[in-house]
């Protein structure tokens, strides 16, 4: 046996001495692989009698679990030293000054948000928000949409499993629930904005299953049409920057406003290219009106003392005519060269005073 004593010591002398994972699979292989010197030791037992067969064995099954062992100690030594030294030359001193670089692009939904809270802000409005998730009395029945309305169908609303009590739940199909849920927990004066997700079943160049709103809200004592005229035509002048941008309203129907009308702006399409301003002819960009007593009256503020007006437009419909994006399910594709030619810099935030879109 001083021979396997020999080659025990040399084979694990040379597991031992392996200074890389590369010089420990050579070692290995040496030892134990097809050609290695353990496996031609145990191919020569074939030739000695059953007795001293059956000792040598035993004996190269010991060295060759030894070997396996001390390679596999070595392996974990080895492994531990190499993520050390990793993790020393791939340090990062985080008081150094950061790397200059780009920073990202903000998204133009997210950039056509920020455009109108600040020109509703300048106004006086504050921004309300309320969840995605809402019931058939705040997203419908609040909002004095009758049970035979055609948005309570399936086929334009996203309903969810009912409650344990049966409450029929909805994604919602407008930020409306917001004004809801604000005029039944603040008392008047009321002037808000509600900026978020809704939701309807379609999906075109033009429509996508989820896309964006902001509804507006003013309840007092003395606000009138004029009022709610003068606030959209303001906010549609600040926000395409056209200082003489006309505008007009149409008698339109919506059930939680009376009464209701649809905003217009002026453009051309001449040439098939859509061009906003004083060139005769209209584009609907919103729907507003004042807010019809019942609604208030569900939400439990005196419709013979308050009035106010309501509007809302969708977010993604002004950045297509602001930013000239053509299509509406782009915003939603998560393409990096997209948001590289239409984002902004995130540091450039919008306002009044320094400008809406630098």
């Amino acid at each position: 046996m001083d021979d396997l004593d020999a080659l025990r010591e040399d084979l694990i002398g040379a597991v031992t001495r392996a200074q890389d994972l590369a010089a420990l699979d050579a070692a290995r292989v040496a030892a134990l692989g097809k050609k290695g010197r353990v496996t031609g030791l145990m191919k020569n037992l074939g030739g000695l009698d059953p007795e001293a067969r059956k000792d040598r064995g035993a004996a190269l099954n010991r060295l060759k679990d030894e070997v396996a062992a001390a390679v596999e100690d070595r392996k974990q030594v080895l492994a531990r030293a190499a993520m050390a030294e990793k993790l020393e030359s791939e340090r990062i001193d985080v008081t150094l000054p950061v790397r200059p670089g780009p920073l990202g692009h903000i998204h133009p939904i997210s950039q056509t948000l920020d455009e109108i809270i600040a020109i509703f802000a300048d106004m006086g409005f504050t921004v309300a928000e309320g969840p995605d998730i809402e019931d058939d009395f705040h997203n419908f029945t609040a909002l004095n949409i009758p049970p035979e309305h055609p948005a309570r169908q399936m086929h334009d609303t996203f309903y969810l499993p009912d409650r344990p009590d049966g409450t029929n739940m909805v994604l919602r199909t407008h930020t409306s629930p917001v004004q809801v849920r604000t005029m039944m927990s603040v008392p008047p004066p009321i002037r808000i904005i509600a900026p978020g997700r809704t939701y309807r079943s379609d999906y075109d160049m033009t429509h996508t299953p989820m896309f964006h709103q902001v509804e507006g809200l003013v309840i007092d004592e003395t606000t009138h049409m004029g009022h709610l005229k003068g606030c959209l035509i303001e906010f549609a002048r600040a926000f395409f920057d056209i200082d003489d941008l006309p505008s007009r309203f149409r008698p339109s129907f919506f059930p939680f406003t009376e009464p209701s009308a649809e905003m217009d702006i002026g453009c051309s399409r001449a040439g098939g290219a859509l061009k906003l301003g004083n060139y005769g002819d209209w584009l609907e960009i919103l729907g507003c009106g004042m807010v019809h007593p019942r609604v208030l009256e569900i939400c439990g503020i005196d419709s013979s003392r308050y009035q106010g007006f309501a509007f809302g437009m969708g977010i993604e419909r002004p950045a297509m005519l602001k930013y000239g994006i053509p299509d509406l399910r782009t915003f939603f594709d998560g393409d990096l060269r997209w948001l590289r030619h239409y984002g902004f810099l995130p540091l450039d935030m919008p306002s009044l005073a320094l400008g809406l879109s630098r």
